[in-house]
């Protein structure tokens, strides 16, 4: 049962406006409707498959309080994704409710991690598509005036996921890299290496092409570690997607970005988001919001997708017991 969950949440370093991302990425889906989401790539609609989709409407966090907007998200993310799903596969009451969040800035991805660590039992792998590393101690925001609220923010929350145990070390992996990094040498890197997670660049793509940055993903994670998914929209080149608080020119395409996405079906997703769409910065024609609401119709489609197979591989397992006990008679 995949859900939205929009949050509003805005603590972005240079361009604000993230807030408005989820006001935006609904505008942008409304020609996504049963009546025309047949997904051709995939041969199902998935707003008319047996799984339930709906729009949890907008987390209430306040915008004046970081320390308890995070609490406020961490609580709505484990309330919804604790819920038994309406539809169960088979005797397995272990499946969860799916939590597709639309961004409000990335600092969303610390309490979706939260949450889903106590969902779980344990870490998660995280799978990162991001100009930037998301790494960073939060020394690296220097301010005159430190507090252990500036310490959360868009930059800082995989490198304090991590140190909570939140992400599986060794099993986690950044896509389209392409940050400046803080000081004169490679520290930012180190640490992040020791967070665990393997970096792809956006310039890998010239030379592994998609499937080769699909397979590196794949034989990184695994497919059956419970993973997080989380994008981050200034992964695609500011030429394509200019809506985002802090664009870094040299970027992915969003078809690419779009074909890894489905390449990562096989990946055991339990959550995901999509975020930094910033309005105020987005073209005319609102393609940063379109390319948001297309790659959130793609997590879905690949949800289901994913579901029905295990669906039917249940069913024949169930009619191949049946008939090996009516042989043994």
């Amino acid at each position: 049962m995949p859900h939205y969950l929009p949050s509003v949440i805005d603590v972005v370093s240079l361009h604000s406006g993230a807030r408005f991302g989820p006001r935006a990425i609904r505008a942008a889906s409304a020609r996504q409707t049963p009546f025309r989401g047949f997904n051709p790539r995939r041969g199902l609609n998935p707003y008319t498959s047996p799984y339930t989709i709906l729009d949890c409407g907008d987390i209430p966090i306040t915008p004046f309080d970081n320390a308890l907007a995070l609490r406020q998200m961490s609580e709505a993310f484990l309330e919804l994704g604790s819920r038994t799903p309406a539809l169960i596969h088979g005797d397995d009451h272990s499946f969860k409710p799916r939590l597709l969040t639309l961004g409000g800035d990335h600092s969303i991805a610390l309490p979706a991690l939260r949450a889903l660590n106590k969902i779980y039992d344990g870490p998660i792998a995280v799978i990162h598509f991001d100009a930037h590393l998301d790494t960073w101690h939060p020394a690296k925001y220097p301010s005159p005036w430190e507090s252990a609220q500036s310490d959360f923010n868009h930059g800082s929350m995989f490198w304090i996921a991590s140190n909570e145990g939140l992400i599986l070390n060794g099993s986690s992996a950044h896509a389209g890299l392409r940050t400046r990094l803080s000081g004169d040498g490679w520290d930012d890197f180190v640490d992040d290496e020791r967070q665990g997670f393997m970096r792809i660049s956006s310039d890998d793509i010239d030379d592994l092409g998609i499937k080769g940055i699909i397979d590196k993903i794949v034989d990184r994670i695994g497919v059956e570690t419970p993973t997080y998914l989380s994008i981050d929209i200034d992964v695609i080149d500011p030429g394509l997607c200019p809506g985002t608080g802090t664009p870094e020119p040299g970027g992915w395409t969003s078809r690419e970005l779009i074909r890894i996405i489905r390449g990562l079906e096989s990946l055991n997703v339990v959550g995901a988001d999509i975020v930094e769409v910033a309005p105020p910065y987005d073209g005319t024609g609102e393609q940063t919001a379109l390319t948001a609401a297309q790659l959130g119709f793609e997590i879905l489609t690949s949800w289901v997708g994913r579901g029905l197979e295990q669906k039917a591989q249940e069913k024949q397992g169930k009619v191949g017991n049946i008939g090996r006990k009516r042989d043994e008679l």
